[in-house]
């Protein structure tokens, strides 16, 4: 018995597995969910509605146990997952084995076991279900990426089968931006924030994943449809609160698409059009303004686009990805030379950026 394998049944000891299980379908690739709460499965096939499949379950790539119990103590030396710049506090920590890599969330006591052959997340997992989430997409995502695709730090929307993403640095409001544009009826969501890029035949693919949006109190306040996430008592606190307070105040919500939006409002993949980056600034004193620009002479702007895979990411030898490992700025370029890509400078201005949006891309479709 591997060294994962007995960490898994450490885990997994005195659990029962319920008997329902949600299937997954993500395009060419199933997952199904098991868990020992029918309570987390139901809020995962609630979640994941837009892509759950209710046809063979036997019939799936990888699968994934979900135990629900306290946090686990395991007798393990871990080392702190560096943190991306501008980034502050742990987060993550991991210790590797030969053949697998055990991943504990530092805030949550969250244990995550990623291996060729086991898969298997324990811990408060009703109560910390996004970190769940986020695991099962990042198989997903390891399974695009060993295709050959790229990460992208981006929000998504698609129209007519084109895609249109939209890139900011942490912070730089691709949410908020993307959630103003998607009132337009004819406009899809693909992604939040993390788009993955394939070169398919001399087009690109782009590859949502089944994540909604997450999005803080001042994305909410600021949105009519986005308004009821909220209690009316919430909703008068945050009135109160400077503007400055109110931007950089960190309180994650989920925005349930099929609940504000209704469904069909989801598409998971589209042909890459064009690529905003939002290098406005709150601080600037000039007007916003949106320009074409040539990547070529603005390399710069791929720090904004570039994403590390992360921790979870094992590749296709069985080896994983490291903290120090250098993204690969020239793949980046390559890809996207021949893109369009505009840029947003001067002050934040979500009224303008989506009006641009709107009479220089929906209404030229």
């Amino acid at each position: 018995m591997t060294g994962i394998e007995k960490i898994a049944k450490q885990l997994s000891s005195g659990y029962t597995l319920d008997d329902e299980q949600v299937l997954l379908q993500l395009e060419d690739f199933r997952i199904v969910l098991r868990s020992n709460s029918k309570e987390l499965l139901d809020k995962l096939a609630y979640y994941f509605a837009h892509v759950v499949a209710d046809d063979n379950l036997e019939l799936f790539d990888i699968e994934i146990i979900v135990i629900e119990q306290s946090a686990p103590e395991l007798d393990l030396h871990f080392i702190d997952w560096k943190r991306e710049p501008g980034k502050t506090g742990r987060k993550d920590a991991y210790a590797d084995f030969e053949e697998g890599r055990v991943i504990k969330k530092v805030r949550t006591g969250m244990i995550f076991l990623q291996s060729k052959n086991c898969l298997l997340a324990a811990g408060p997992c009703i109560d910390n279900d996004n970190q769940v989430i986020n695991y099962i997409n990042a198989q997903y995502m390891n399974h695009l990426q060993h295709k050959g695709a790229l990460i992208c730090h981006a929000s998504a929307l698609a129209l007519n089968e084109n895609c249109y993403a939209i890139a900011a640095c942490s912070g730089g409001g691709k949410s908020t931006l993307m959630l103003n544009i998607l009132e337009e009826p004819r406009l899809a969501y693909v992604t939040n924030d993390r788009l993955l890029l394939q070169e398919v035949e001399a087009e690109i693919t782009a590859y949502g994943i089944p994540k909604l949006p997450r999005v803080n109190p001042g994305t909410i306040i600021n949105n009519e449809r986005l308004r009821p996430i909220l209690s009316d008592d919430r909703q008068k606190e945050l009135e109160s609160l400077p503007k400055q307070n109110l931007w950089d105040l960190e309180e994650k919500y989920d925005v349930l698409l099929h609940d504000l939006y209704g469904y069909g409002k989801i598409t998971s993949k589209a042909k890459l059009k064009a690529f905003l980056i939002l290098n406005w600034q709150r601080d600037s004193e000039d007007d916003c303004a949106i320009e074409k620009v040539e990547l070529a002479d603005r390399r710069d702007l791929l720090a904004a686009i570039m994403k590390s895979p992360g921790p979870f990411y094992q590749y296709k030898d069985n080896h994983f990805y490291s903290d120090d490992t250098k993204l690969d700025e020239d793949a980046y370029f390559e890809l996207l030379k021949n893109t369009v890509i505009y840029e947003a400078t001067g002050n934040i201005d979500f009224y303008f950026a989506t009006r641009y949006f709107m009479i220089n891309v929906v209404e030229q479709e």
